[in-house]
């Protein structure tokens, strides 16, 4: 397991990639149709050779150090699927079982006919990740699916919060934790 000086390290590595090379200032319209004066794009993090090993370990530790007991971890597809196997590789490295998985935004027509994609999540204690959130849409989605699945979300984790309602509303909706690794407080936005 991680110790808590190597958590804060690589808590400290990866705020200064996401300051680095994931917030693109000017105007951008959100997928939530909202305007802001920035954009955190947080693939230039989550598919970065360095930075996604410490993706892994921060939600790990972010997870861990809030109580969060878990067996899978994944999401709404796209944001979500590097996070969920970053958080599976940082699992197995600390000796732990993590499955990842993907959540489709709906129900496949064909084949199996499955909106959860991976290892079954059915009757597993489940974290449902995204990058980050503007109005909770992803998240709320792929709680919906993961529960459709028989999952049982145990929280909703996000590695970037951008302060503008998700926790209150994801945490209203599901009766769920909402964690963060970091606000954009902490980015130096406002």
């Amino acid at each position: 397991m991680t110790s808590p000086l190597d958590a804060a390290a690589a808590r400290a590595r990866l705020l200064e990639l996401i300051k680095e090379l994931a917030v693109v200032r000017g105007k951008v319209i959100l997928s939530s149709g909202a305007e802001a004066d920035y954009y955190i794009d947080l693939r230039r993090i989550t598919l970065h050779h360095e930075a996604s090993t410490l993706v892994g370990q921060v939600m790990l530790a972010l997870a861990d150090d809030a109580g969060i007991d878990f067996e899978c971890a994944g999401g709404l597809t796209m944001g979500a699927d590097p996070v969920g196997t970053a958080v599976m590789h940082a699992a197995v490295d600390a000796g732990r079982n993590v499955d990842a998985f993907v959540v489709r935004k709906a129900q496949k027509s064909y084949g199996m006919g499955r909106q959860v994609e991976g290892p079954s999540v059915d009757g597993r204690k489940v974290l449902v990740l995204e990058d980050t959130s503007t109005t909770g849409g992803s998240a709320l989605t792929a709680v919906e699916g993961v529960r459709k699945a028989g999952g049982n979300v145990v929280a909703v984790a996000v590695i970037v919060d951008r302060d503008t309602g998700a926790k209150e509303k994801i945490e209203a909706e599901t009766g769920v934790p909402y964690l963060f690794a970091f606000g954009k407080d902490e980015l130096g936005l406002s």
